[in-house]
């Protein structure tokens, strides 16, 4: 079962007929008149988001856009992969594999996929081209829903090492965002003998509870600390959500696609250009995948043997204004071998849409020192 099929996208008009006929009869919820953005996402932005549903936005165009670039599908583990591979037109580019995170797919990473592959027609080097590999984490997009349990980042990692494999790679780097950052190192700690290196936009290290840990950090990193709690207290509710009861959630995210809509706005924002947040939604709709995506959630938090030696394939870290703020003193309990620690006054979680240039710099710039 290791064919590579090509693949295309190209979803029925019926589908989305459908989805207008949805948009067109939403029942909307109310919201207090000074709610603002106090009680989760607000009613007059999902409104605004929803009218360029319906009435501007061209899903068309997005489908056409993304199958300009080579795609493929095929079945790793027992699990439909499907992934973007696109080569670089230098013959001596280093592979490089993209994960993206949640609420996102594999349009996170557009904006990068020119400047990383062909530097040489982007105003760079073309020492610094790679060769890219984009899969839809399993349960996401286009690689469809997970059919049993345990697909959990570890299990994900070795599915991306035999998927390199295939495509016949030696040597070959790993970048990640989000749920990517948590793939990407344990690529690193399954296949070591040809991961040259991983870079991330998030290193998820947390206090242990030993008290004095926490008394030995600097005063930034203290900081760091209680934004992080902040952030559990007031933000995370999406995550113990998926983490607990990703099924009781998905009923209704499958059945309304403005509910589907409103779950993800939530950590896309209102900063984020709307057809990006629409382009990424649309994915998981059309996809149905509401529930085999949130999954990745439960497994990750219900793991048993789970890792407990730190990496040690270098780590580079590429962290962007506004988002997790890591903390260096932890990172370095779990991973041994970090060369590269950027943080940034500008982009945000997603900043190969936001920060292209900032995040392809520091991509190549880790790289280049490894190949």
């Amino acid at each position: 079962m290791s064919e590579i099929r090509d693949f295309r996208i190209d979803i029925p008009q019926t589908d989305l007929d459908d989805l207008d006929e949805r948009l067109a009869r939403v029942r909307w919820t109310d919201e207090l008149p000074d709610a603002g953005n106090d009680y989760g996402v607000s009613l007059p932005y999902l409104q605004g988001l929803v009218q360029r549903w319906h009435d501007g936005y061209d899903w068309r165009a997005w489908e056409a856009r993304l199958n300009a670039y080579p795609q493929f599908t095929t079945i790793i583990d027992g699990q439909n992969v499907h992934f973007l591979h696109i080569r670089s037109p230098e013959p001596d580019a280093t592979p490089l594999l993209l994960t993206h995170g949640w609420p996102t797919t594999i349009v996170e990473y557009l904006d990068v996929l020119g400047p990383l592959s062909d530097p040489r027609a982007h105003g760079g080097d073309p020492a610094d081209a790679f060769h890219l590999v984009i899969p839809s984490i399993p349960g996401f997009g286009f690689s469809g829903h997970t059919t049993e349990r345990g697909w959990n980042r570890y299990r994900i990692a070795k599915a991306w090492a035999e998927l390199i494999r295939r495509l016949g790679y030696e040597r070959y780097g790993a970048h990640g965002n989000d749920c990517g950052s948590l793939i990407s190192p344990e690529v690193g700690r399954c296949d070591p003998e040809h991961v040259i290196g991983v870079h991330v936009t998030q290193i998820f290290s947390f206090p242990v509870g030993d008290p004095a840990e926490l008394v030995s950090l600097s005063e930034q990193d203290q900081k760091k600390v209680e934004f992080l709690q902040w952030w559990m207290k007031n933000g995370g509710a999406y995550d113990k959500l998926q983490s607990t009861a990703p099924q009781t959630l998905a009923h209704a995210l499958a059945d309304s696609p403005v509910g589907q809509l409103g779950w993800n706005a939530q950590l896309l924002g209102p900063n984020i250009d709307p057809d990006y947040v629409l382009t990424n939604t649309m994915i998981y709709w059309l996809t149905n995948t509401a529930a085999s995506s949130a999954r990745l959630y439960y497994e990750d938090f219900h793991a048993a043997d789970r890792p407990t030696e730190p990496t040690t394939v270098p780590l580079g870290l590429a962290n962007f204004a506004g988002d997790f703020q890591s903390i260096r003193p932890f990172a370095e309990r779990d991973h041994k071998n970090i060369v590269s620690w950027h943080v940034y006054d500008t982009g945000s979680h997603f900043a190969a849409h936001d920060a292209p240039q900032l995040l392809v710099d520091d991509i190549r710039g880790f790289f280049r020192q490894l190949r």
